[in-house]
Parts: C-alpha cells; structure tokens; sequence
C-alpha cells in the first residue's frame, strides 16, 4: 500500500475499555493532524464518548465500515479481533490491533507501539499476513440455518452433562471416520494455538494453507488429530441422538445441533490481512504466550 493512500481509518474498540475509549480520542487528534478521517460502527457509543471527553466519532453501519476505510484500527485484545474478522463481509482491509496488555497471536501491537507503528503505516514500511478464514454453513435437511466466516475454529461438543456423542467427517466427500469424542474442533492455523492447542492438537504455522481437525477427548486413544489441505471440503454430522450438542462459531457465536444436522466447511475466499510489527516474530510470541523455557 502506498504512503498517501490511507485517507479513512475505521476503528474497532472493545467495549466497556476505559482506556481503550481514551486511546479513542487520542487517536482521533492524531489523525486529523495528519488529515486521516476516523469512523467507527454503531457500536461504538458515540454520545456518551462526546459528553466524557469532548471528542466526536463519524459512525457508519456495521456492515459498510471495512469497505468504506482504508485501514482498520482495533483497540481490546484478540477477542475483538476475532469478532472483527467475522464482520468483514467480502473486504480484506488491512487491519492493524493494540493490546492493553502483553503480545498477543493477533493483536501484536502494544499500546505502547500504537504511533509508531501508525507512523510506520503512512510510510508503507510495513507488513501484512493474509490468514486464512473458513467459510461455515450449517444444514438441517434443505435448510440453510446460519452460514459464517471465522478466523479461529468451528467447535462441535457436548453440553457439560451429555455423554459422548458421534460425528461422522467427511473430506472432499470420502468418509475418514465416526469419531465417538466429546466433540470435534476444526482449526485454522490462526486458531491452532487456541482451543485446538488445548486439545492436544498441534501448533500450525500460521501462513500455512492448513486446517487441522482434532478430537475433543477421543473415546479411542488412537483417534488423533488430522492436518488436510486448507482447499479440503469438510462436512461433519451429527449422529448421536437426544444429547444436548452446540456448534460454536470461534468461540463467541454458537447454535444448538440436532441429529443429522451436517456442517459444512471450506476456505472463504475472503482472507484476514493482518498487519504485522516490523520488528517482531511469530516466535516471539510463541514464546511469551506459552512461556517456553520458564
């Protein structure tokens, strides 16, 4: 991307942050000085932020905000990262995110590095990672009942009383097995370090074209997770009859399953341009994330 030509910056900012609101404002200054417009979603609490600091905040419709900016700023963690990803729509705006606290797998700018690295932007001395995405729909019957993109994971499990269910998973149509588990979780490698990691499953690079499925505590010890080609067409049904079972959409959205209902994933054609600190490697958060060597 060119230095000159960022021209609107559309801002995400986790709610309920009062630092994150001060960022806000802060931000808005910086910007104008700069002759940088900054819009947010409706999300964003425009007249409680204008009477507590002063400042005011152009606000756009959710779904209209990636396409109508040239950058996306978010303010929070990865969580709201992650509720950023599935409110692209079909745009791959590059999206930069500060975290309040350490690194973080997506939000990798400190607050500390939050103009710097904003400076380094307008220079175009930057990077970008595309993250693969998957596309999800679930079928009950010839019934669409909700289609999705996630950046994380499709999670197939039990509620905390059911006992063991079965999910048959199919790749490219031919059948790999009926899993008896406590549910199944299908990850990207974004969300491999996520609930895939804590499953027993393993940590992907992230720019690689993979999708890992793993097995949610497998009734057969020799069940183990599978790494397929992201271009893979995975379909999972529910087998198991009169089990309270949810489908879960990168942890933040979820939809309860009936039996036969079959979910459907393959990779959307819309990727997540994350922007990447210049100085810094996925190591290093590997690092500090999972506290190697302490």
């Amino acid at each position: 991307m060119a230095p000159s030509s960022i021209k609107r910056v559309g801002i995400v900012v986790k709610p309920h942050h009062p630092e994150a609101l001060k960022t806000l404002c802060s931000v808005i200054d910086w910007l104008h000085q700069r002759g940088i417009a900054l819009v947010g979603g409706p999300e964003i609490e425009r007249e409680r932020i204008a009477h507590q600091t002063g400042c005011h905040v152009e606000v756009v419709e959710t779904e209209k905000l990636a396409a109508s900016v040239d950058l996306l700023l978010v303010l929070g963690g990865d969580g709201t990262m992650i509720a950023t990803a599935r409110m692209l729509g079909d745009t791959e705006v590059p999206v930069l995110g500060v975290n309040y606290g350490g690194l973080g797998y997506l939000a990798e700018f400190r607050i500390e590095e939050l103009y710097t690295g904003l400076e380094a932007i307008l220079a175009g001395n930057y990077t970008v990672e595309k993250r693969v995405m998957l596309a999800v729909e679930l079928l009950r019957g010839d019934e669409s009942v909700t289609h999705s993109r996630v950046l994380n994971d499709v999670v197939i499990n039990k509620s905390a009383l059911a006992r063991i269910i079965e999910i048959e998973a199919y790749f490219n149509q031919q059948f790999v097995n009926s899993f008896r588990a406590d549910g199944l979780i299908v990850s990207t490698p974004t969300g491999s370090t996520a609930y895939n990691l804590s499953a027993g499953g393993p940590v992907i690079y992230p720019t690689m074209n993979a999708v890992v499925v793993t097995p949610i505590c497998p009734f057969t010890l020799s069940n183990r997770p599978i790494v397929v080609p992201d271009e893979s067409l995975i379909e999972l049904r529910l087998i198991t009859q009169n089990e309270d079972v949810a489908l879960t959409l990168d942890g933040q959205v979820g939809f309860p399953l009936k039996p036969e209902d079959r979910v459907v994933i393959r990779k959307s054609n819309t990727s997540f341009k994350l922007v990447q600190p210049m100085n810094r490697n996925y190591f290093e958060v590997l690092r500090d994330k999972l506290r190697w060597g302490r």
